[in-house]
């Protein structure tokens, strides 16, 4: 049985890595699967909750901010500037700052960083869903 090797890499380091069955992360051109051997690629990513099936059958839920995938010969890589661990992330603290980035946006400011900061959010408070089982 073929497995995906993931690296999940930021700015500070490698913020996970291992054996998974199964990638899925967000593109600019939309959401994208990775299975073993898949066709070598590179994308853009958007800030996204990540989720890594891993081959011990646990799901890993990363928050990226943007970056690109690579996949090539088995291995998938995650690059982007900032990454953390869903079972990390504070739900009642990211909902908040979803809230913030809304009012933001409803107030009629929709340059490219509170875009940015509200997609952020939104990635945060759907991987600490998904890592409390919601």
């Amino acid at each position: 049985m073929s497995v995906l090797r993931v690296e999940v890499v930021a700015a500070e380091g490698i913020a996970w890595e291992g054996d998974a069955l199964s990638v899925i992360a967000r593109t600019t051109e939309g959401d994208i699967g990775v299975l073993p051997n898949h066709e070598p690629m590179l994308a853009s990513l958007l800030p996204c909750a990540a989720e890594v099936l891993t081959t011990d059958g646990n799901r890993e839920v990363v928050v990226l901010d943007g970056g690109f995938i690579s996949v090539a010969d088995n291995r998938v890589s995650l690059l982007s500037p900032a990454a953390r661990i869903a079972a990390e992330i504070d739900l009642k603290a990211a909902e908040h700052e979803l809230v913030a980035a809304e009012k933001r946006l409803n107030a009629g400011e929709i340059d490219d960083e509170t875009r940015h900061h509200f997609m952020r959010a939104q990635a945060q408070v759907k991987a600490a869903r998904l890592a409390q089982g919601h």
